[in-house]
């Protein structure tokens, strides 16, 4: 089916927010925004306040592009009132939205499916440091419901558990500690039901942080990914199980390291990754010759279905 501009309606970019990703979110969406301009769609940039479903309702919409990411837009929480509005939205639904953004409850299920992932443990509160301390050094700590590596640093020891742990609970979020994998790091892009080729990360942090995603020019985006055609495949088909697995529709991205033994394992579902000029979801389309504003275009004609 041929897919005109007009049939897509009057839409909403919703951008920004009030989560910790709320910058990043703002450059996400004026990207995506220009990208269906571009492509001769009504489109109109909201910078989302608490008011956000009286001015969906006031504009008469057709759809919705969400790209809010973080809380209150990753999480099941605009999905579900969309469902309230009848108003078709790109991406994950309520379900696939709200376990993916936790965390620790993503990891419960990957674990309980059989599906690759490192140990970890949730840390409450202070009590909880040292059943952390008996995953064995050194640890990931991170907030459960952030993304962009927001909260997140790395313990060699039960004080810089100590600090890291505080350090995430400033936020205003469950902690989780996670056995630390030394080796490669992989993120799959998925579209659809495919997912696209591989990009391998090198960056000269001590692990993709928010500095290195967003600011520093010296991290590495590699594509090809450097592995032959059969490892990129059982990566693409791990990354495939485990976006299945929280519920996860439309597109997203899947992280995964593979350690120095050559076995992968899943990090996290990203239901609403970034969109910006640092980011891996583009990166992953050009490879397959997909420029940005088509890539927009797909997602947001995946609202044309029936969810």
């Amino acid at each position: 089916m041929t897919i005109a501009a007009k049939d897509f309606g009057k839409v909403a970019v919703l951008m920004g927010g009030w989560a910790a990703e709320r910058e990043v979110s703002l450059v996400s969406g004026k990207a995506v925004l220009d990208g269906l301009l571009r492509r001769g769609v009504d489109a109109h940039g909201i910078d989302v306040g608490r008011d956000v479903l009286s001015v969906l309702a006031a504009g008469s919409y057709d759809r919705v592009f969400n790209i809010l990411h973080g809380r209150g837009g990753e999480d099941g929480v605009i999905q579900g009132a969309l469902e309230i509005l009848r108003l078709p939205y790109t991406g994950s639904g309520v379900m696939g939205s709200a376990i993916a953004m936790d965390k620790y409850r993503t990891k419960l299920l990957l674990q309980a499916l059989g599906l690759p992932t490192p140990g970890f443990a949730l840390i409450r509160d202070a009590d909880d440091l040292d059943a952390a301390c008996e995953l064995g050094f050194p640890l990931m700590v991170k907030p459960v419901l952030e993304g962009s590596s927001i909260g997140m640093s790395r313990a060699d020891d039960p004080d810089q558990l100590r600090t890291a742990w505080a350090k995430a609970a400033q936020c205003d979020s469950p902690v989780m500690a996670e056995c630390w994998v030394s080796g490669a790091e992989y993120t799959a892009a998925v579209l659809g039901r495919e997912a696209l080729p591989l990009i391998k990360l090198e960056t000269t942090h001590s692990f993709y942080d928010y500095d290195a995603k967003y600011i520093a020019d010296d991290t590495r985006y590699l594509i090809p990914c450097g592995l032959d055609r059969a490892g990129e495949a059982q990566l693409q088909s791990l990354a495939l199980r485990a976006f299945d697995a929280v519920g996860a529709s439309g597109w997203g991205r899947v992280d995964i390291l593979m350690d120095r033994q050559g076995d992968p394992w899943l990090i996290e579902v990203n239901t609403v990754p970034g969109m910006t000029g640092h980011s891996l979801v583009p990166m992953a389309a050009k490879a397959v010759g997909m420029d940005f504003d088509e890539l927009v275009w797909r997602i947001l004609a995946q609202t044309l279905g029936s969810r």
